[in-house]
């Protein structure tokens, strides 16, 4: 069975000097919209997949909920069009999106388009209010671990994936998208559906560690994010105000810890 969000379409393949005619499996990427209470509050591209995780981890990390609890039921609908996610919310949660809304353009490639002002793309970076020691090798094997577990890359090689590990680099949960932002998520919103305490493991990113990864990240808890890519020198800056541990360039048991080093053993 192919893995949802891929389609098959025909191509032409060139492979060790032969040509062959086949059918592959690609991506879907499609706009996703998001109410909030009949609001349309953002617009993305994304993989139609997991999209209960995907609008409960966007209200959670963009700190339109507080709680999972702040998100009462929701209806995915499919249109020519796109798809669309209607949610139904909390009256206080609706009461904030109202204070603060913007929409977001949908590009797979940035997490801020459409914002309004600069105080909208630098919002303060909360605190996390615990942290994880973790080795240098538990960080190794969620990499390899994320990678095996990867069904839609595996499929068609065009998706960014985030995964929740525990302490001893176990992967517990792997969520997939079009968009490192939109994996992420996916992701935020599978551990809040699970109970997941994010105080006791650490998130995993097949991307760069930009300023909104770290951003989401520490929204929901999370004191460390490892990532296959390098950070960005403001998502350093960020990790650091947070006092979350950003490793970057976590590639065959190799890494660079950018913020908070006293958290990854390395002997």
């Amino acid at each position: 069975m192919p893995p949802e969000g891929a389609r098959l379409a025909p191509v032409v393949r060139w492979r060790d000097g032969r040509r062959s005619e086949i059918d592959d499996w690609l991506t879907e990427e499609v706009p996703v919209a998001l109410e909030f209470n009949g609001i349309s509050h953002a617009v993305m591209l994304a993989t139609p997949a997991d999209l209960g995780d995907f609008a409960l981890g966007f209200g959670l990390s963009e700190g339109i909920f507080a709680s999972a609890a702040d998100l009462y039921d929701y209806e995915v609908s499919h249109s020519p069009k796109g798809t669309t996610v209607r949610m139904e919310v909390s009256a206080r949660s609706f009461a904030g999106l109202k204070d603060r809304r913007r929409t977001l353009a949908g590009r797979t490639g940035c997490g801020v388009c459409g914002t309004e002002s600069l105080d909208q793309v630098l919002r303060p970076v909360p605190a996390v209010a615990s942290s994880v020691s973790v080795h240098a090798r538990a960080v190794a094997r969620a990499m390899r671990e994320m990678q095996t577990r990867q069904a839609l890359c595996g499929a068609t090689g065009a998706v960014h994936a985030a995964a929740w590990c525990s302490a001893d680099g176990a992967v517990h949960i792997v969520r997939e998208d079009v968009g490192r932002h939109n994996a992420l998520d996916k992701l935020v919103g599978a551990m809040a559906g699970a109970a997941i305490d994010s105080g006791t493991g650490f998130i995993a990113v097949t991307s760069r560690a930009s300023v909104e990864m770290v951003q989401k990240a520490a929204a929901v808890g999370a004191s460390m994010l490892a990532a296959v890519s390098a950070p960005t020198l403001l998502a350093v800056h960020s990790a650091q105000a947070a006092g979350m541990s950003l490793i970057g360039l976590a590639r065959q048991g190799n890494l660079v810890v950018y913020s908070h080093a006293d958290c990854v053993v390395l002997d």
